[in-house]
């Protein structure tokens, strides 16, 4: 019960995200164009979901536990450091790049639009080797 209900949230997220037209590269490059053909509708998506979320967390968090698990999982981390600066900028980079990011380009991949395909192939390479070239190998037990 507990995935259809995450489904659910999913689609409706994703269907936000299509009626809001933020699957569409060119409304968030077109966002980005300050001193080109300037468009502010991203600004008015982000402002919707900030006016949604900011008294959403409010009340959420009030409760003692979220509806569909035991614990919240919040992140407790507050520095700011290397990685976290290093990630934003590629985070930045990109979406600046390609007008996408990971949520739009994932509800973007219904459209056939192939950008969004090569993004989230991309993406998924980059999650799965983030870690790779910094981690030190196990030792084995044989050693």
């Amino acid at each position: 019960m507990v995935h259809l209900i995450i489904g659910a949230v999913g689609f409706l997220f994703g269907l936000g995200l299509i009626v809001s037209g933020m699957i569409n590269p060119a409304k968030v490059l077109g966002f980005l164009d300050l001193f080109g053909n300037w468009d502010p509708s991203l600004a008015f998506v982000m402002g919707g979901a900030l006016a949604v979320t900011i008294p959403g967390y409010y009340l959420v968090l009030k409760r003692p536990a979220p509806v569909l698990s035991t614990t919240f999982d919040v992140p407790v981390k507050t520095q700011i450091d290397r990685p976290l600066l290093a990630g934003a900028a590629c985070f930045g980079v990109g979406w600046g790049l390609v007008g996408l990011c990971p949520g739009p380009a994932i509800a973007a991949l219904g459209s056939g639009q192939i950008e969004a395909l090569v993004f989230v192939a991309a993406m998924v390479i980059g999650m799965t080797i983030k870690d790779r070239p910094w981690q030190k190998p196990a030792l084995s037990a044989a050693n």
